[in-house]
């Protein structure tokens, strides 16, 4: 099963070294990764995807929990939670399929942010499965280019991952 694993941890220079050493050294598999400052100069929230058993992934949280960069760790999935994804997407577009583009891009929510005479680029936020189920649709051989940031995940109401 996959799980949002998010985490406060130190704002410094070899701290994500040592994570992704946790789990390059125990076998476990990173999804995606994202990791950016908080408002807190001094901390950055640090959010990953993984896979495991209940108590695989029980583990790679106390694993987490005794790095010394870490301040806090905690598993969204195990509550309500907001997940999204950005994803950009550039297209060849010609023709008629410029006219398929502007509506598929209705249909699923997303923007085009560039154009030129041959292709669009799309931009497309939501969970992973919408994402999937764009590129599913649009035929392969007129993707040029996909980028997407991995999934970022937020609890809901007024639970918070913060210092206490």
């Amino acid at each position: 099963m996959k799980h949002i694993i998010s985490m406060l941890m130190e704002n410094e220079s070899g701290a994500l070294s040592r994570v992704s050493g946790l789990f390059s050294a125990r076998g476990y598999n990173i999804h995606a990764l994202t990791v950016a400052p908080t408002e807190d100069e001094s901390l950055s929230r640090l959010t990953l995807v993984t896979s495991g058993t209940e108590q695989e992934i029980e583990q790679i949280v106390k694993h987490l929990n005794r790095l010394i960069d870490v301040v806090k760790v905690l598993d969204l999935t195990e509550g309500a939670h907001i997940e999204r994804e950005l994803m950009l997407i550039k297209v060849a577009a010609t023709g008629e399929m410029r006219e398929e583009y502007k509506r598929l891009a209705d249909i699923f929510r997303a923007d085009i942010i560039d154009v030129t005479s041959t292709t669009y680029t799309l931009q497309m936020v939501g969970d992973s499965t919408k994402l999937d189920a764009f590129i599913k649709i649009l035929d392969s051989g007129l993707i040029l280019e996909t980028v997407r940031s991995g999934t970022m995940g937020i609890l809901r109401g007024e639970k918070c991952l913060q210092l206490s």
